[in-house]
């Protein structure tokens, strides 16, 4: 049976990446979503398989309505939903304030929720089915300077988990993804990258592509990227003072200083 998989965020990085390693599953159809309707379609028309595109911001007021009268129009089924879309814009609190916390709240939290909501009677009704939300290892572990980005995504963890809880019944699977520094257009990761001794924490966005089908397709609850992220999770759980002290010492300033420039990724 032919399956359909709806991506946000879809018109480069990590979504252009899902896009392009989803089109090689056998029957498969795409919705990509994002706000660069010429990105969308120079993806679209790149693909082996069937993919509709909606440029629209997820964070507008009417765009839950609108991407599921899409889905609806142009597609029999909704079997995948990744919610991929999301942004960070670096600060302490005490610059940005509530207004910080805010915005990253709106599209990494608020949107991904309202979507969903919108989309689950699809999920539903297609079931098997399956959610994927791309979190971050942020949203275990936070550094400073990007208090409101792990926020977002300690919200976006947590409220997954009880999703998962409450969806299992109804044959939809709900799955996290939690990538570490990821080189994409809105973080080059170029220091990073260029040095020997954190060259090996910056992953591809090919890497998450593939831990979006294990979560989505292959059923897996959570995948981080790359896999020995999970090691600070647990670490931080066991010894959490000991994190607080790598967490402000030089090393990690480097690594803040370093991620300045990441802004939204759709």
């Amino acid at each position: 049976m032919s399956k359909t998989a709806l991506i946000t965020g879809a018109s480069s990085g990590i979504g252009e990446a899902t896009a392009k390693r989803l089109a090689r599953e056998p029957e498969v159809e795409l919705v990509l979503v994002a706000r660069r309707e010429d990105r969308l379609r120079d993806l679209a028309d790149s693909l082996p398989c069937r993919a509709t595109y909606l440029a629209v911001d997820v964070t507008d007021a009417d765009a839950p309505e609108r991407i599921r009268a899409h889905v609806a129009e142009h597609h029999e089924r909704l079997t995948l939903l990744v919610n991929n879309a999301g942004g960070a814009w670096r600060g302490a609190f005490a610059e940005g304030g509530w207004e910080n916390v805010h915005r990253h709240m709106e599209l990494n939290f608020e949107a991904v929720l309202r979507l969903t909501e919108a989309l689950l009677p699809l999920l539903r009704d297609a079931a098997p089915s399956a959610i994927v939300n791309v979190a971050s290892t942020a949203g275990r572990v936070s550094r400073a300077r990007t208090g409101a980005y792990s926020a977002s995504k300690f919200a976006l963890i947590g409220w997954s988990d009880s999703l998962f809880a409450e969806e299992k019944p109804h044959g939809v699977h709900v799955g996290l993804v939690l990538p570490g520094f990821v080189k994409t257009e809105g973080f080059p990761a170029t220091e990073l990258r260029e040095k020997a001794l954190t060259r090996w924490i910056v992953s591809s966005p090919e890497k998450v592509a593939e831990a979006i089908v294990e979560t989505g397709l292959r059923g897996k609850a959570e995948r981080y990227v790359p896999r020995p992220y999970a090691l600070a999770a647990i670490v931080r759980i066991l010894a959490p003072g000991l994190v607080r002290r790598v967490l402000t010492g030089g090393a990690a300033s480097a690594l803040t200083t370093s991620t300045a420039t990441e802004t939204r990724a759709d």
